[in-house]
């Protein structure tokens, strides 16, 4: 079993091509011998977002902190703190932090066949 404060886990920046302000901490993951699910937990600067990109797995996602705006190819839906979002798999997606405080998510995605290699 692990126990461990949210601050003690690396937090890096989003690399990936499209994303501005934003920072991930995997909070279990392949480190942990995870298997089935990685727990992540993102934080995005105000006026920053994540990439807009797709997927083949679903994720499911808490707000913990801040607002912003959720688009997709249905249109751009408003969320805040407690809100829980749903991305199923292919759908295209990019969330967009929109209030003066950093936008915080914990977000949980299948773990890649590969992850314990």
């Amino acid at each position: 079993m692990k126990v461990q404060a949210l601050e003690s886990h690396e937090q890096k920046p989003v690399t990936m091509e499209g994303a501005t302000g934003a920072t991930m901490r995997m909070l279990v993951g392949p480190q942990d011998g995870a298997s089935n699910f990685h727990m992540r937990q993102f934080e995005v600067a105000p006026g920053g977002y994540t990439p807009h990109h797709s997927h083949d797995y679903e994720h499911e996602i808490l707000v913990l902190g801040g607002q912003g705006v959720a688009k997709s190819e249905k249109g751009d839906r408003p969320f805040k703190a407690g809100d829980v979002i749903f991305v199923p798999p292919n759908e295209k997606h990019q969330f967009l932090s929109t209030g003066s405080d950093p936008l915080s998510f914990i977000c949980l995605i299948p773990a890649p066949r590969d992850c314990t290699k």
